[in-house]
């Protein structure tokens, strides 16, 4: 059991607050991710929950047992890092064996949970290796590995895949997300990329600020932001949001277009733009516009589109999947 919990939850250095008043709730094997801009507290909450860091008020809860004042080790929880942290003079086994030997484990536990571990991450082959000798990728799957023998409550991951390259990044989401549905352990993990979140959660938590500012499935959030800052994070490219007389003529301050969900024609439409640049990616093509009273959009188009820099095109919403949102950010349903 793995269920995290969440109580009016309060960080301050000095008068500083970083983390403000924080409910939530994290469900037994469920996959949450924080996701937030730089500062805005996400690695904070995950160090609080794993109690590297004190809290000036409220509470944390594991399977319904307040851990506030509990250490570390004894929370049961096992905790990934950015940095690999390996040992360099250990093999791969030494170092996955590593906190089984402080805990004083019997040599053949030992040996059984190494090997169960190498299986499940594939690093079987490799067991013999330094960390020298391994990819960024198979140094961060010894570091799951020695997470994964201490068989935890839940893994705490803090942004795990910084240090990789973008195919190794891609890779390693891929195999976290295996590794998720093999061992059916609560994770909570850390990004500040939102495709990141977007494509590994079950369930997002928006951080701005120190606050919450949603919680939800990916595509919940996707589809229903709650307001303009979830809005203009969530989502790649960007939504594009709109002020002025197009917003105002649909009862809003603001509203929403998400690049995939308006119509581009070189005749007519609603509002008149200019071609700034267009990626050509064979699958989509992605437009940058300057549009007449409208200012930047950027518009995904589905297949290779013949369009040109200067060239003159006319773009229309998609009326039903609009967004909305009053003076005040929040979303008009």
């Amino acid at each position: 059991m793995g269920a995290i919990q969440l109580k009016a939850v309060r960080k301050a250095f000095g008068a500083v607050s970083v983390i403000n008043d924080v409910d939530l709730a994290i469900d037994d094997s469920e996959f949450a991710v924080f996701v937030g801009p730089s500062g805005c507290g996400k690695s904070t909450l995950l160090r609080l929950i794993a109690g590297l860091e004190d809290l000036t008020a409220g509470k944390i809860l594991i399977d319904g047992k307040d851990v506030t004042n509990v250490s570390p080790a004894q929370r049961g929880l096992a905790m990934v890092f950015q940095s690999y942290a390996l040992y360099p003079h250990m093999s791969v086994r030494g170092n996955i064996a590593f906190a089984l030997k402080m805990a004083k484990e019997k040599p053949e536990v030992i040996e059984r949970k190494v090997n169960k571990a190498a299986a499940t991450l594939n690093l079987a082959d490799y067991l013999d290796r330094k960390p020298r000798q391994l990819s960024g990728g198979q140094r961060q799957r010894v570091a799951i590995g020695r997470a994964i023998v201490r068989e935890p409550k839940a893994f705490l991951f803090d942004e795990p895949l910084s240090n990789l390259d973008a195919a190794l990044r891609v890779q390693m989401r891929v195999e976290i997300g295996e590794l998720h549905h093999v061992l059916k352990t609560t994770m909570v993990y850390v990004t500040h990329d939102q495709v990141e979140a977007m494509t590994m959660a079950d369930k997002i938590v928006v951080l701005d600020k120190g606050s919450v500012m949603q919680v939800g499935a990916p595509l919940e959030l996707y589809n229903k932001p709650n307001g303009l800052f979830v809005a203009g994070f969530i989502g790649s490219p960007t939504m594009n949001l709109i002020r002025g007389e197009s917003a105002a003529k649909r009862g809003a301050a603001t509203i929403g277009v998400r690049p995939e969900h308006a119509d581009v024609s070189t005749t007519e439409g609603e509002w008149r733009a200019k071609v700034r640049l267009a990626e050509h990616l064979g699958s989509d093509t992605f437009v940058h516009l300057d549009a007449d009273g409208i200012g930047p959009l950027v518009l995904r188009l589905q297949g290779e589109k013949p369009l040109a820099v200067g060239q003159e095109v006319f773009v229309t919403p998609r009326e039903a999947r609009l967004h909305r949102f009053d003076k005040d950010g929040k979303r008009i349903d």
